[in-house]
């Protein structure tokens, strides 16, 4: 077996002591955890480790992993310039990975390097692992805002790659938790953030790796964890493979949580076919929400699907249009459709006002645009139109109001206007608490200022079809 064993690891900054100046005593469980866990890896003397890092380069369609033969870095920006690196790259397994995700559409490679310098997410566990071993080569893998099954079949590339080339390897999954969990934190306190950790830890200390891949989004952003798409990698790498799994340590002295965990492979186990078990899932929940259409939602469906399939609109037959609800052919009205998949968003445009002669040709129209022309995503493919899930939000008209205080984002949605920049939000959101986050969130979407003078806002209803 080429995997030899998976680690989660944490990577603060102060937990060097070049960095720390004693503060790193706070966080003594986490250290002595790290240095278990790399005495592990150094008897193991793998040939390669693959560390994948949420602070190497991140692309929200594009998993980067870094290329050339090998790369530089130090603690400069932390006050200890020191503390550096020069790690040798393993060029021929970067190349493989890169050809196998090619072959099987996972939009990987080595192109769009900012900076080749190394993160101090990959710096901090070669920090530990180099007290005690040093021989070998390194792949550095960054994470992406694809979906996390997206990052589970990367760690199956890089785990055939290995088997392919004979590499022995360790996987480091690089990566903190909740950045939420104290109020004198430098990043505030969430209750969320305790649930994730408490969660997270349970889950990877029993090495069940398929529960990684149904964390809710909205836990994820409010928790404001940064490892989860790492640790979602390295799982990938033990698909159908039998782990002992062990949890070392965790703490959240400074607000951040730190989480330690050994991973040893004990054989093959066709039963963790987890991306499996979660693709039928998904398809699942796709084949029952499309029992549940309504005509608003069945035709954003159709409209996408005909458009996906054959580069056309779809066009509504006589028959067809006798089975509208009459509204939808009468009236004329704002329309966002949306599209959700592996229950992440997947595309989402639509239309303040009305722009068509009717409800139904608005939603054929946004369809068409949410599956080809949202700039946060890539086209939909054809094979991705069994797991979509469809949303149909129709708006009332909008209505001036005076401030935030005329808002409820459980029931209005807003739209900001400064100028020619506009920006609206939807209303009921998950994750969108507040007359203000809702606000807040509309101006980010328009480039505009919450503090900007002139600001002018209006107000809207939806009638939701989902």
């Amino acid at each position: 077996m080429t995997l030899l064993k998976g680690v989660m690891l944490p990577h603060p900054p102060i937990i060097l002591p070049e960095v720390g100046r004693g503060e790193e005593e706070k966080i003594r469980k986490t250290i002595d955890a790290y240095d278990e866990a790399c005495r592990e890896i150094a008897a193991l003397k793998p040939d390669t480790i693959v560390i994948s890092s949420p602070h190497s380069i991140m692309y929200s369609d594009y998993f980067h992993i870094s290329p050339g033969p090998g790369a530089r870095g130090d603690f400069s920006d932390f006050r200890a310039p020191s503390v550096s690196f020069e790690e040798e790259y393993d060029e021929e397994l970067v190349d493989l990975i890169c050809a196998k995700s090619v072959a099987c559409g996972l939009r990987a490679g080595t192109l769009g390097e900012r900076d080749p310098a190394l993160d101090h997410g990959t710096m901090i566990p070669l920090y530990f692992i180099e007290k005690y071993y040093t021989d070998f080569k390194i792949i550095r893998v960054g994470l992406s805002g694809l979906p996390l099954a997206d990052h589970y079949r990367l760690g199956k590339i890089i785990r055939e790659s290995c088997d392919q080339l004979g590499r022995r390897f360790v996987f480091v999954a690089s990566g903190d938790l909740s950045h939420k969990m104290k109020e004198e934190g430098p990043y505030g306190f969430d209750p969320n953030g305790s649930v994730y950790d408490e969660k997270i830890m349970d889950v990877m200390g029993r090495g069940a790796f398929g529960e990684l891949l149904d964390f809710d989004p909205v836990l994820l952003d409010k928790a404001a964890e940064c490892g989860h798409r790492s640790f979602t990698i390295m799982a990938g790498a033990f698909d159908k493979t039998a782990v002992k799994a062990e949890a070392l340590s965790h703490q959240a002295t400074f607000g951040v949580g730190y989480g330690v965990a050994v991973f040893t492979p004990e054989g093959e186990d066709d039963s963790r076919d987890f991306l499996k078990e979660h693709i039928v899932k998904e398809l699942g929940e796709a084949a029952l929400a499309r029992e549940k259409e309504d005509p608003y939602t069945s035709l954003a469906r159709k409209a996408v699907e005909c458009y996906v399939k054959t580069g056309d609109k779809l066009v509504i037959s006589r028959d067809e249009a006798a089975a509208l609800p009459d509204e939808m052919l009468r009236k004329q009205a704002g329309v966002f459709v949306s599209l959700h998949e592996d229950g992440e968003l997947r595309g989402c445009i639509g239309t303040f006002l009305p722009t068509k002669e009717n409800i139904a040709l608005e939603i054929i129209s946004n369809g068409v645009s949410a599956c080809s022309r949202d700039p946060r995503f890539e086209r939909v493919e054809p094979d991705e139109l069994d797991k979509l899930i469809y949303s149909v939000d129709v708006l009332s008209e909008p209505e001036p109001i005076d401030s935030a205080l005329d808002l409820d984002p459980k029931k209005y949605g807003v739209i900001v206007t400064k100028g020619s920049r506009k920006g609206l939000l939807l209303p009921d959101l998950e994750g969108v608490d507040t007359a203000e986050e809702q606000v807040g969130i509309a101006c980010r979407k328009a480039g505009i200022s919450p503090n900007e003078a002139g600001i002018s806002l209006e107000r809207f209803t939806v009638v939701r079809h989902s």
